[in-house]
């Protein structure tokens, strides 16, 4: 008997993504205790819900992402109706969501705050108060499989994780804008 593999094996955060965005459309009730659980007094609320899915709740550094990807999800108003993932970074979207874009004084104030982060918890605590100040004034859905991603792997490496954002934010190099490389410049 010959078994053939998948043509998309899915990550682990695209499938808890699948899952939150499945969940929050048809019970009410679950989106309601994913909301409140991004605040750390009330986490305890969504604890079934990354039990189930088999996240190690003693665990910061499964537990903490998972949080804050649904609880963010949760309180979106753009993935209300969603039935797939979003496409946008979250630096692209920090930046779109000020009339100035990457010149904004406060999209730059906020970038530098979450990239001054140092560990899980406070870009975890930061994100609770960005990601719904980019869900009011940006109308594209986040990428939070990418979300989730780069919160998993923070503690692993950091900085890589703070030059992605920043890159997001700022936008492609300004010789890719042109339609030109270094390689044309030598």
């Amino acid at each position: 008997m010959q078994t053939s593999a998948p043509k998309h094996s899915s990550s682990f955060a695209e499938r808890f993504v699948g899952a939150v965005i499945s969940k929050c459309e048809t019970d009410t009730g679950t989106a309601a205790k994913l909301r409140r659980a991004i605040r750390s007094s009330q986490e305890h609320q969504a604890w079934d819900f990354l039990a189930k899915f088999g996240i190690d709740l003693e665990d910061d550094y499964a537990r903490i992402p998972a949080l804050t990807v649904a609880g963010a999800i949760a309180r979106s108003r753009t993935m209300r109706g969603a039935k797939v993932n979003g496409s946008m970074k979250l630096g692209k979207a920090l930046a779109e969501s000020f009339d100035d874009g990457v010149n904004s004084k406060g999209a730059i104030a906020r970038l530098r705050r979450l990239v001054a982060c140092d560990t899980l918890a406070e870009v975890s605590t930061n994100l609770r108060y960005l990601l719904p100040l980019i869900d009011s004034r940006c109308d594209q859905r986040l990428d939070y499989v990418r979300l989730m991603h780069q919160l998993r792997y923070f503690s692993s490496n950091p900085q890589r994780i703070k030059r992605q954002w920043a890159m997001e934010f700022y936008g492609p190099p300004i010789y890719e804008t042109i339609g030109r490389t270094y390689e044309h410049d030598c």
